[in-house]
């Protein structure tokens, strides 16, 4: 009995060494391939919240300078947290607030640079359309009306942000005097925007002084 359940042991034995000389490479292959991604995964996840936590501890520190008017800080900061957490989202919001603060003082170079760090990290949609209709902005008191309309023309703005930028549009065509092409602008952001939007009112008053009464527009 005991002989009959040893080559049923040898033959099973016989077989898994055949099996393993066969599939044991790639099966040993495949797990070595299953470990690293797992440990890639985790090293990645860590390595994710680590530069998180640093760049909200920087964020921190640039906000306080902003709140103590410390401008050599703050541009200090705000330089580290682009230099070393360009994809963080905190550095956007920073870049953004930056050029605000550099509005105030009316320090337009350093306003310009902020907001254009913004649109070319092309990170946020919404913070990048909102950085790209500041830097229209600051075109258009420039009278750089050909910046201004290619910073938003031919650009897909993200959900609610599309009205702001024709109404931007239709500005600089009021100020090429191309008119018909700032009433088809004003009428599109009319159009786009919420009936109970403040704003909507104030693209209203521009298209009457075109001549255009958007609610008899056909809309």
């Amino acid at each position: 009995m005991s002989t009959h359940l040893d080559l049923e042991e040898q033959e099973q034995l016989d077989q898994f060494k055949h099996f393993w000389n066969r599939w044991g490479n790639l099966i040993t292959g495949l797990v070595t391939l299953v470990l690293l991604a797992y440990a890639s995964w985790n090293g990645w996840n860590y390595w994710q919240q680590r530069q998180a936590t640093q760049a909200a501890v920087l964020y921190d520190t640039f906000e306080k300078a902003v709140r103590e008017k410390d401008d050599a800080l703050m541009a200090r900061s705000l330089a580290d947290l682009q230099d070393q957490f360009a994809r963080a989202t905190v550095t956007q919001q920073a870049s953004l607030l930056a050029a605000r603060v550099y509005a105030d003082k009316n320090q337009l170079p350093e306003v310009e640079k902020a907001l254009q760090w913004v649109v070319t990290q092309d990170r946020e949609p919404g913070f990048v359309a909102l950085a790209r209709l500041r830097l229209a902005a600051l075109n258009i008191d420039r009278n750089q009306l050909d910046q201004a309309f290619s910073l938003l023309q031919g650009v897909q703005a993200p959900t609610g942000f599309q009205p702001l930028f024709d109404d931007k549009l239709g500005d600089i065509a009021v100020l090429q005097k191309k008119n018909d092409e700032a009433k088809s602008y004003f009428l599109k952001a009319w159009k786009g925007l919420e009936e109970t939007n403040e704003y909507r009112r104030l693209v209203e008053i521009k298209l009457a002084a075109l001549g255009v009464n958007p609610k008899e527009s056909g809309s």
